[in-house]
């Protein structure tokens, strides 16, 4: 079970507190999105601009990381907050900007084997720097060999292309969103690649999971939050869920399959 940008149904995504949540919950491994800034740091951050998530109109691959670490990165998820003077106050490393080298290592440290999957996000301004600046730091984790707690995803082949030719031991997952893709994709990616089709394709078209599954690919399915969705996954031999609710999800399948059978 691996949670999708933390347990980020409850707190703010791609925080530190969403994802310590997402390990106290027994998520198996940990998601999220990665960005460049001006000053070349790999940040935790799915959209482009900071409007949703800190209340701004800048850009993360034009800021650099000091200015973005003066932003607030979880009122969104519960605007009301400070009107609860009841409430405890909260550590505010928990709610600004993420660094993916923060995240690593708070992996690296925790008392259990963690999974990492490390989306790069496509199109931007600085091209193959992005994928070159991961493998650097992947590298300087011990982390580029087999055997690694990480694998990286994109929606960009060429992404994953140059994660090959850097580091060719990564795992790597084919992130994949319309049907019509599948027929070239599964024809040009790498035999191991993984691939990592989203539910609603799933549940839109069905076929398309079944081939997938019939080519003997291994699955990673993003984002399922549903009980219904969790079924069809399990039913396709899916090897990793990608949830936004992650104790939901190992409540469902403790209930699936009990510990004591």
């Amino acid at each position: 079970m691996v949670a999708h940008r933390g347990a980020s149904h409850e707190l703010a995504e791609h925080t530190l507190g969403a994802y310590l949540a997402a390990l106290d919950e027994g998520a198996d491994g940990l998601e999220c999105d990665v960005r460049l800034t001006a000053d070349g740091h790999l940040v935790c951050v799915h959209d482009r601009d900071l409007r949703r998530t800190a209340a701004n109109r800048g850009l993360v691959s034009t800021m650099e990381l000091a200015d973005l670490s003066e932003l607030d990165f979880a009122a969104w998820k519960n605007p009301w907050a400070d009107l609860d003077d009841e409430a405890p106050d909260e550590d505010e490393t928990l709610r600004g900007v993420l660094t993916l080298r923060k995240l690593l290592e708070t992996v690296a440290d925790y008392d259990r084997r963690v999974e990492v999957a490390i989306e790069t996000k496509h199109p931007t301004r600085y091209g193959g720097l992005v994928e070159k600046r991961l493998v650097d730091m992947l590298r300087d984790f011990g982390w580029d060999q087999a055997g690694a707690p990480v694998r990286v995803m994109s929606f960009s082949f060429t992404a994953l292309q140059r994660v090959e030719r850097l580091a060719p031991e990564v795992r790597l997952v084919q992130l994949l969103d319309k049907p019509n893709y599948w027929p070239m994709l599964r024809r040009v990616i790498g035999r191991d690649w993984i691939v990592g089709p989203g539910i609603r394709m799933l549940r839109e078209h069905p076929r398309v999971g079944e081939s997938i599954a019939r080519g003997g690919r291994e699955i990673h399915v993003w984002t399922v939050n549903q009980e219904e969705d969790l079924e069809r996954c399990l039913d396709l031999g899916v090897t990793a869920v990608i949830s936004d609710r992650p104790r939901l999800m190992l409540d469902l399948l403790d209930q699936r399959f009990p510990a004591d059978q």
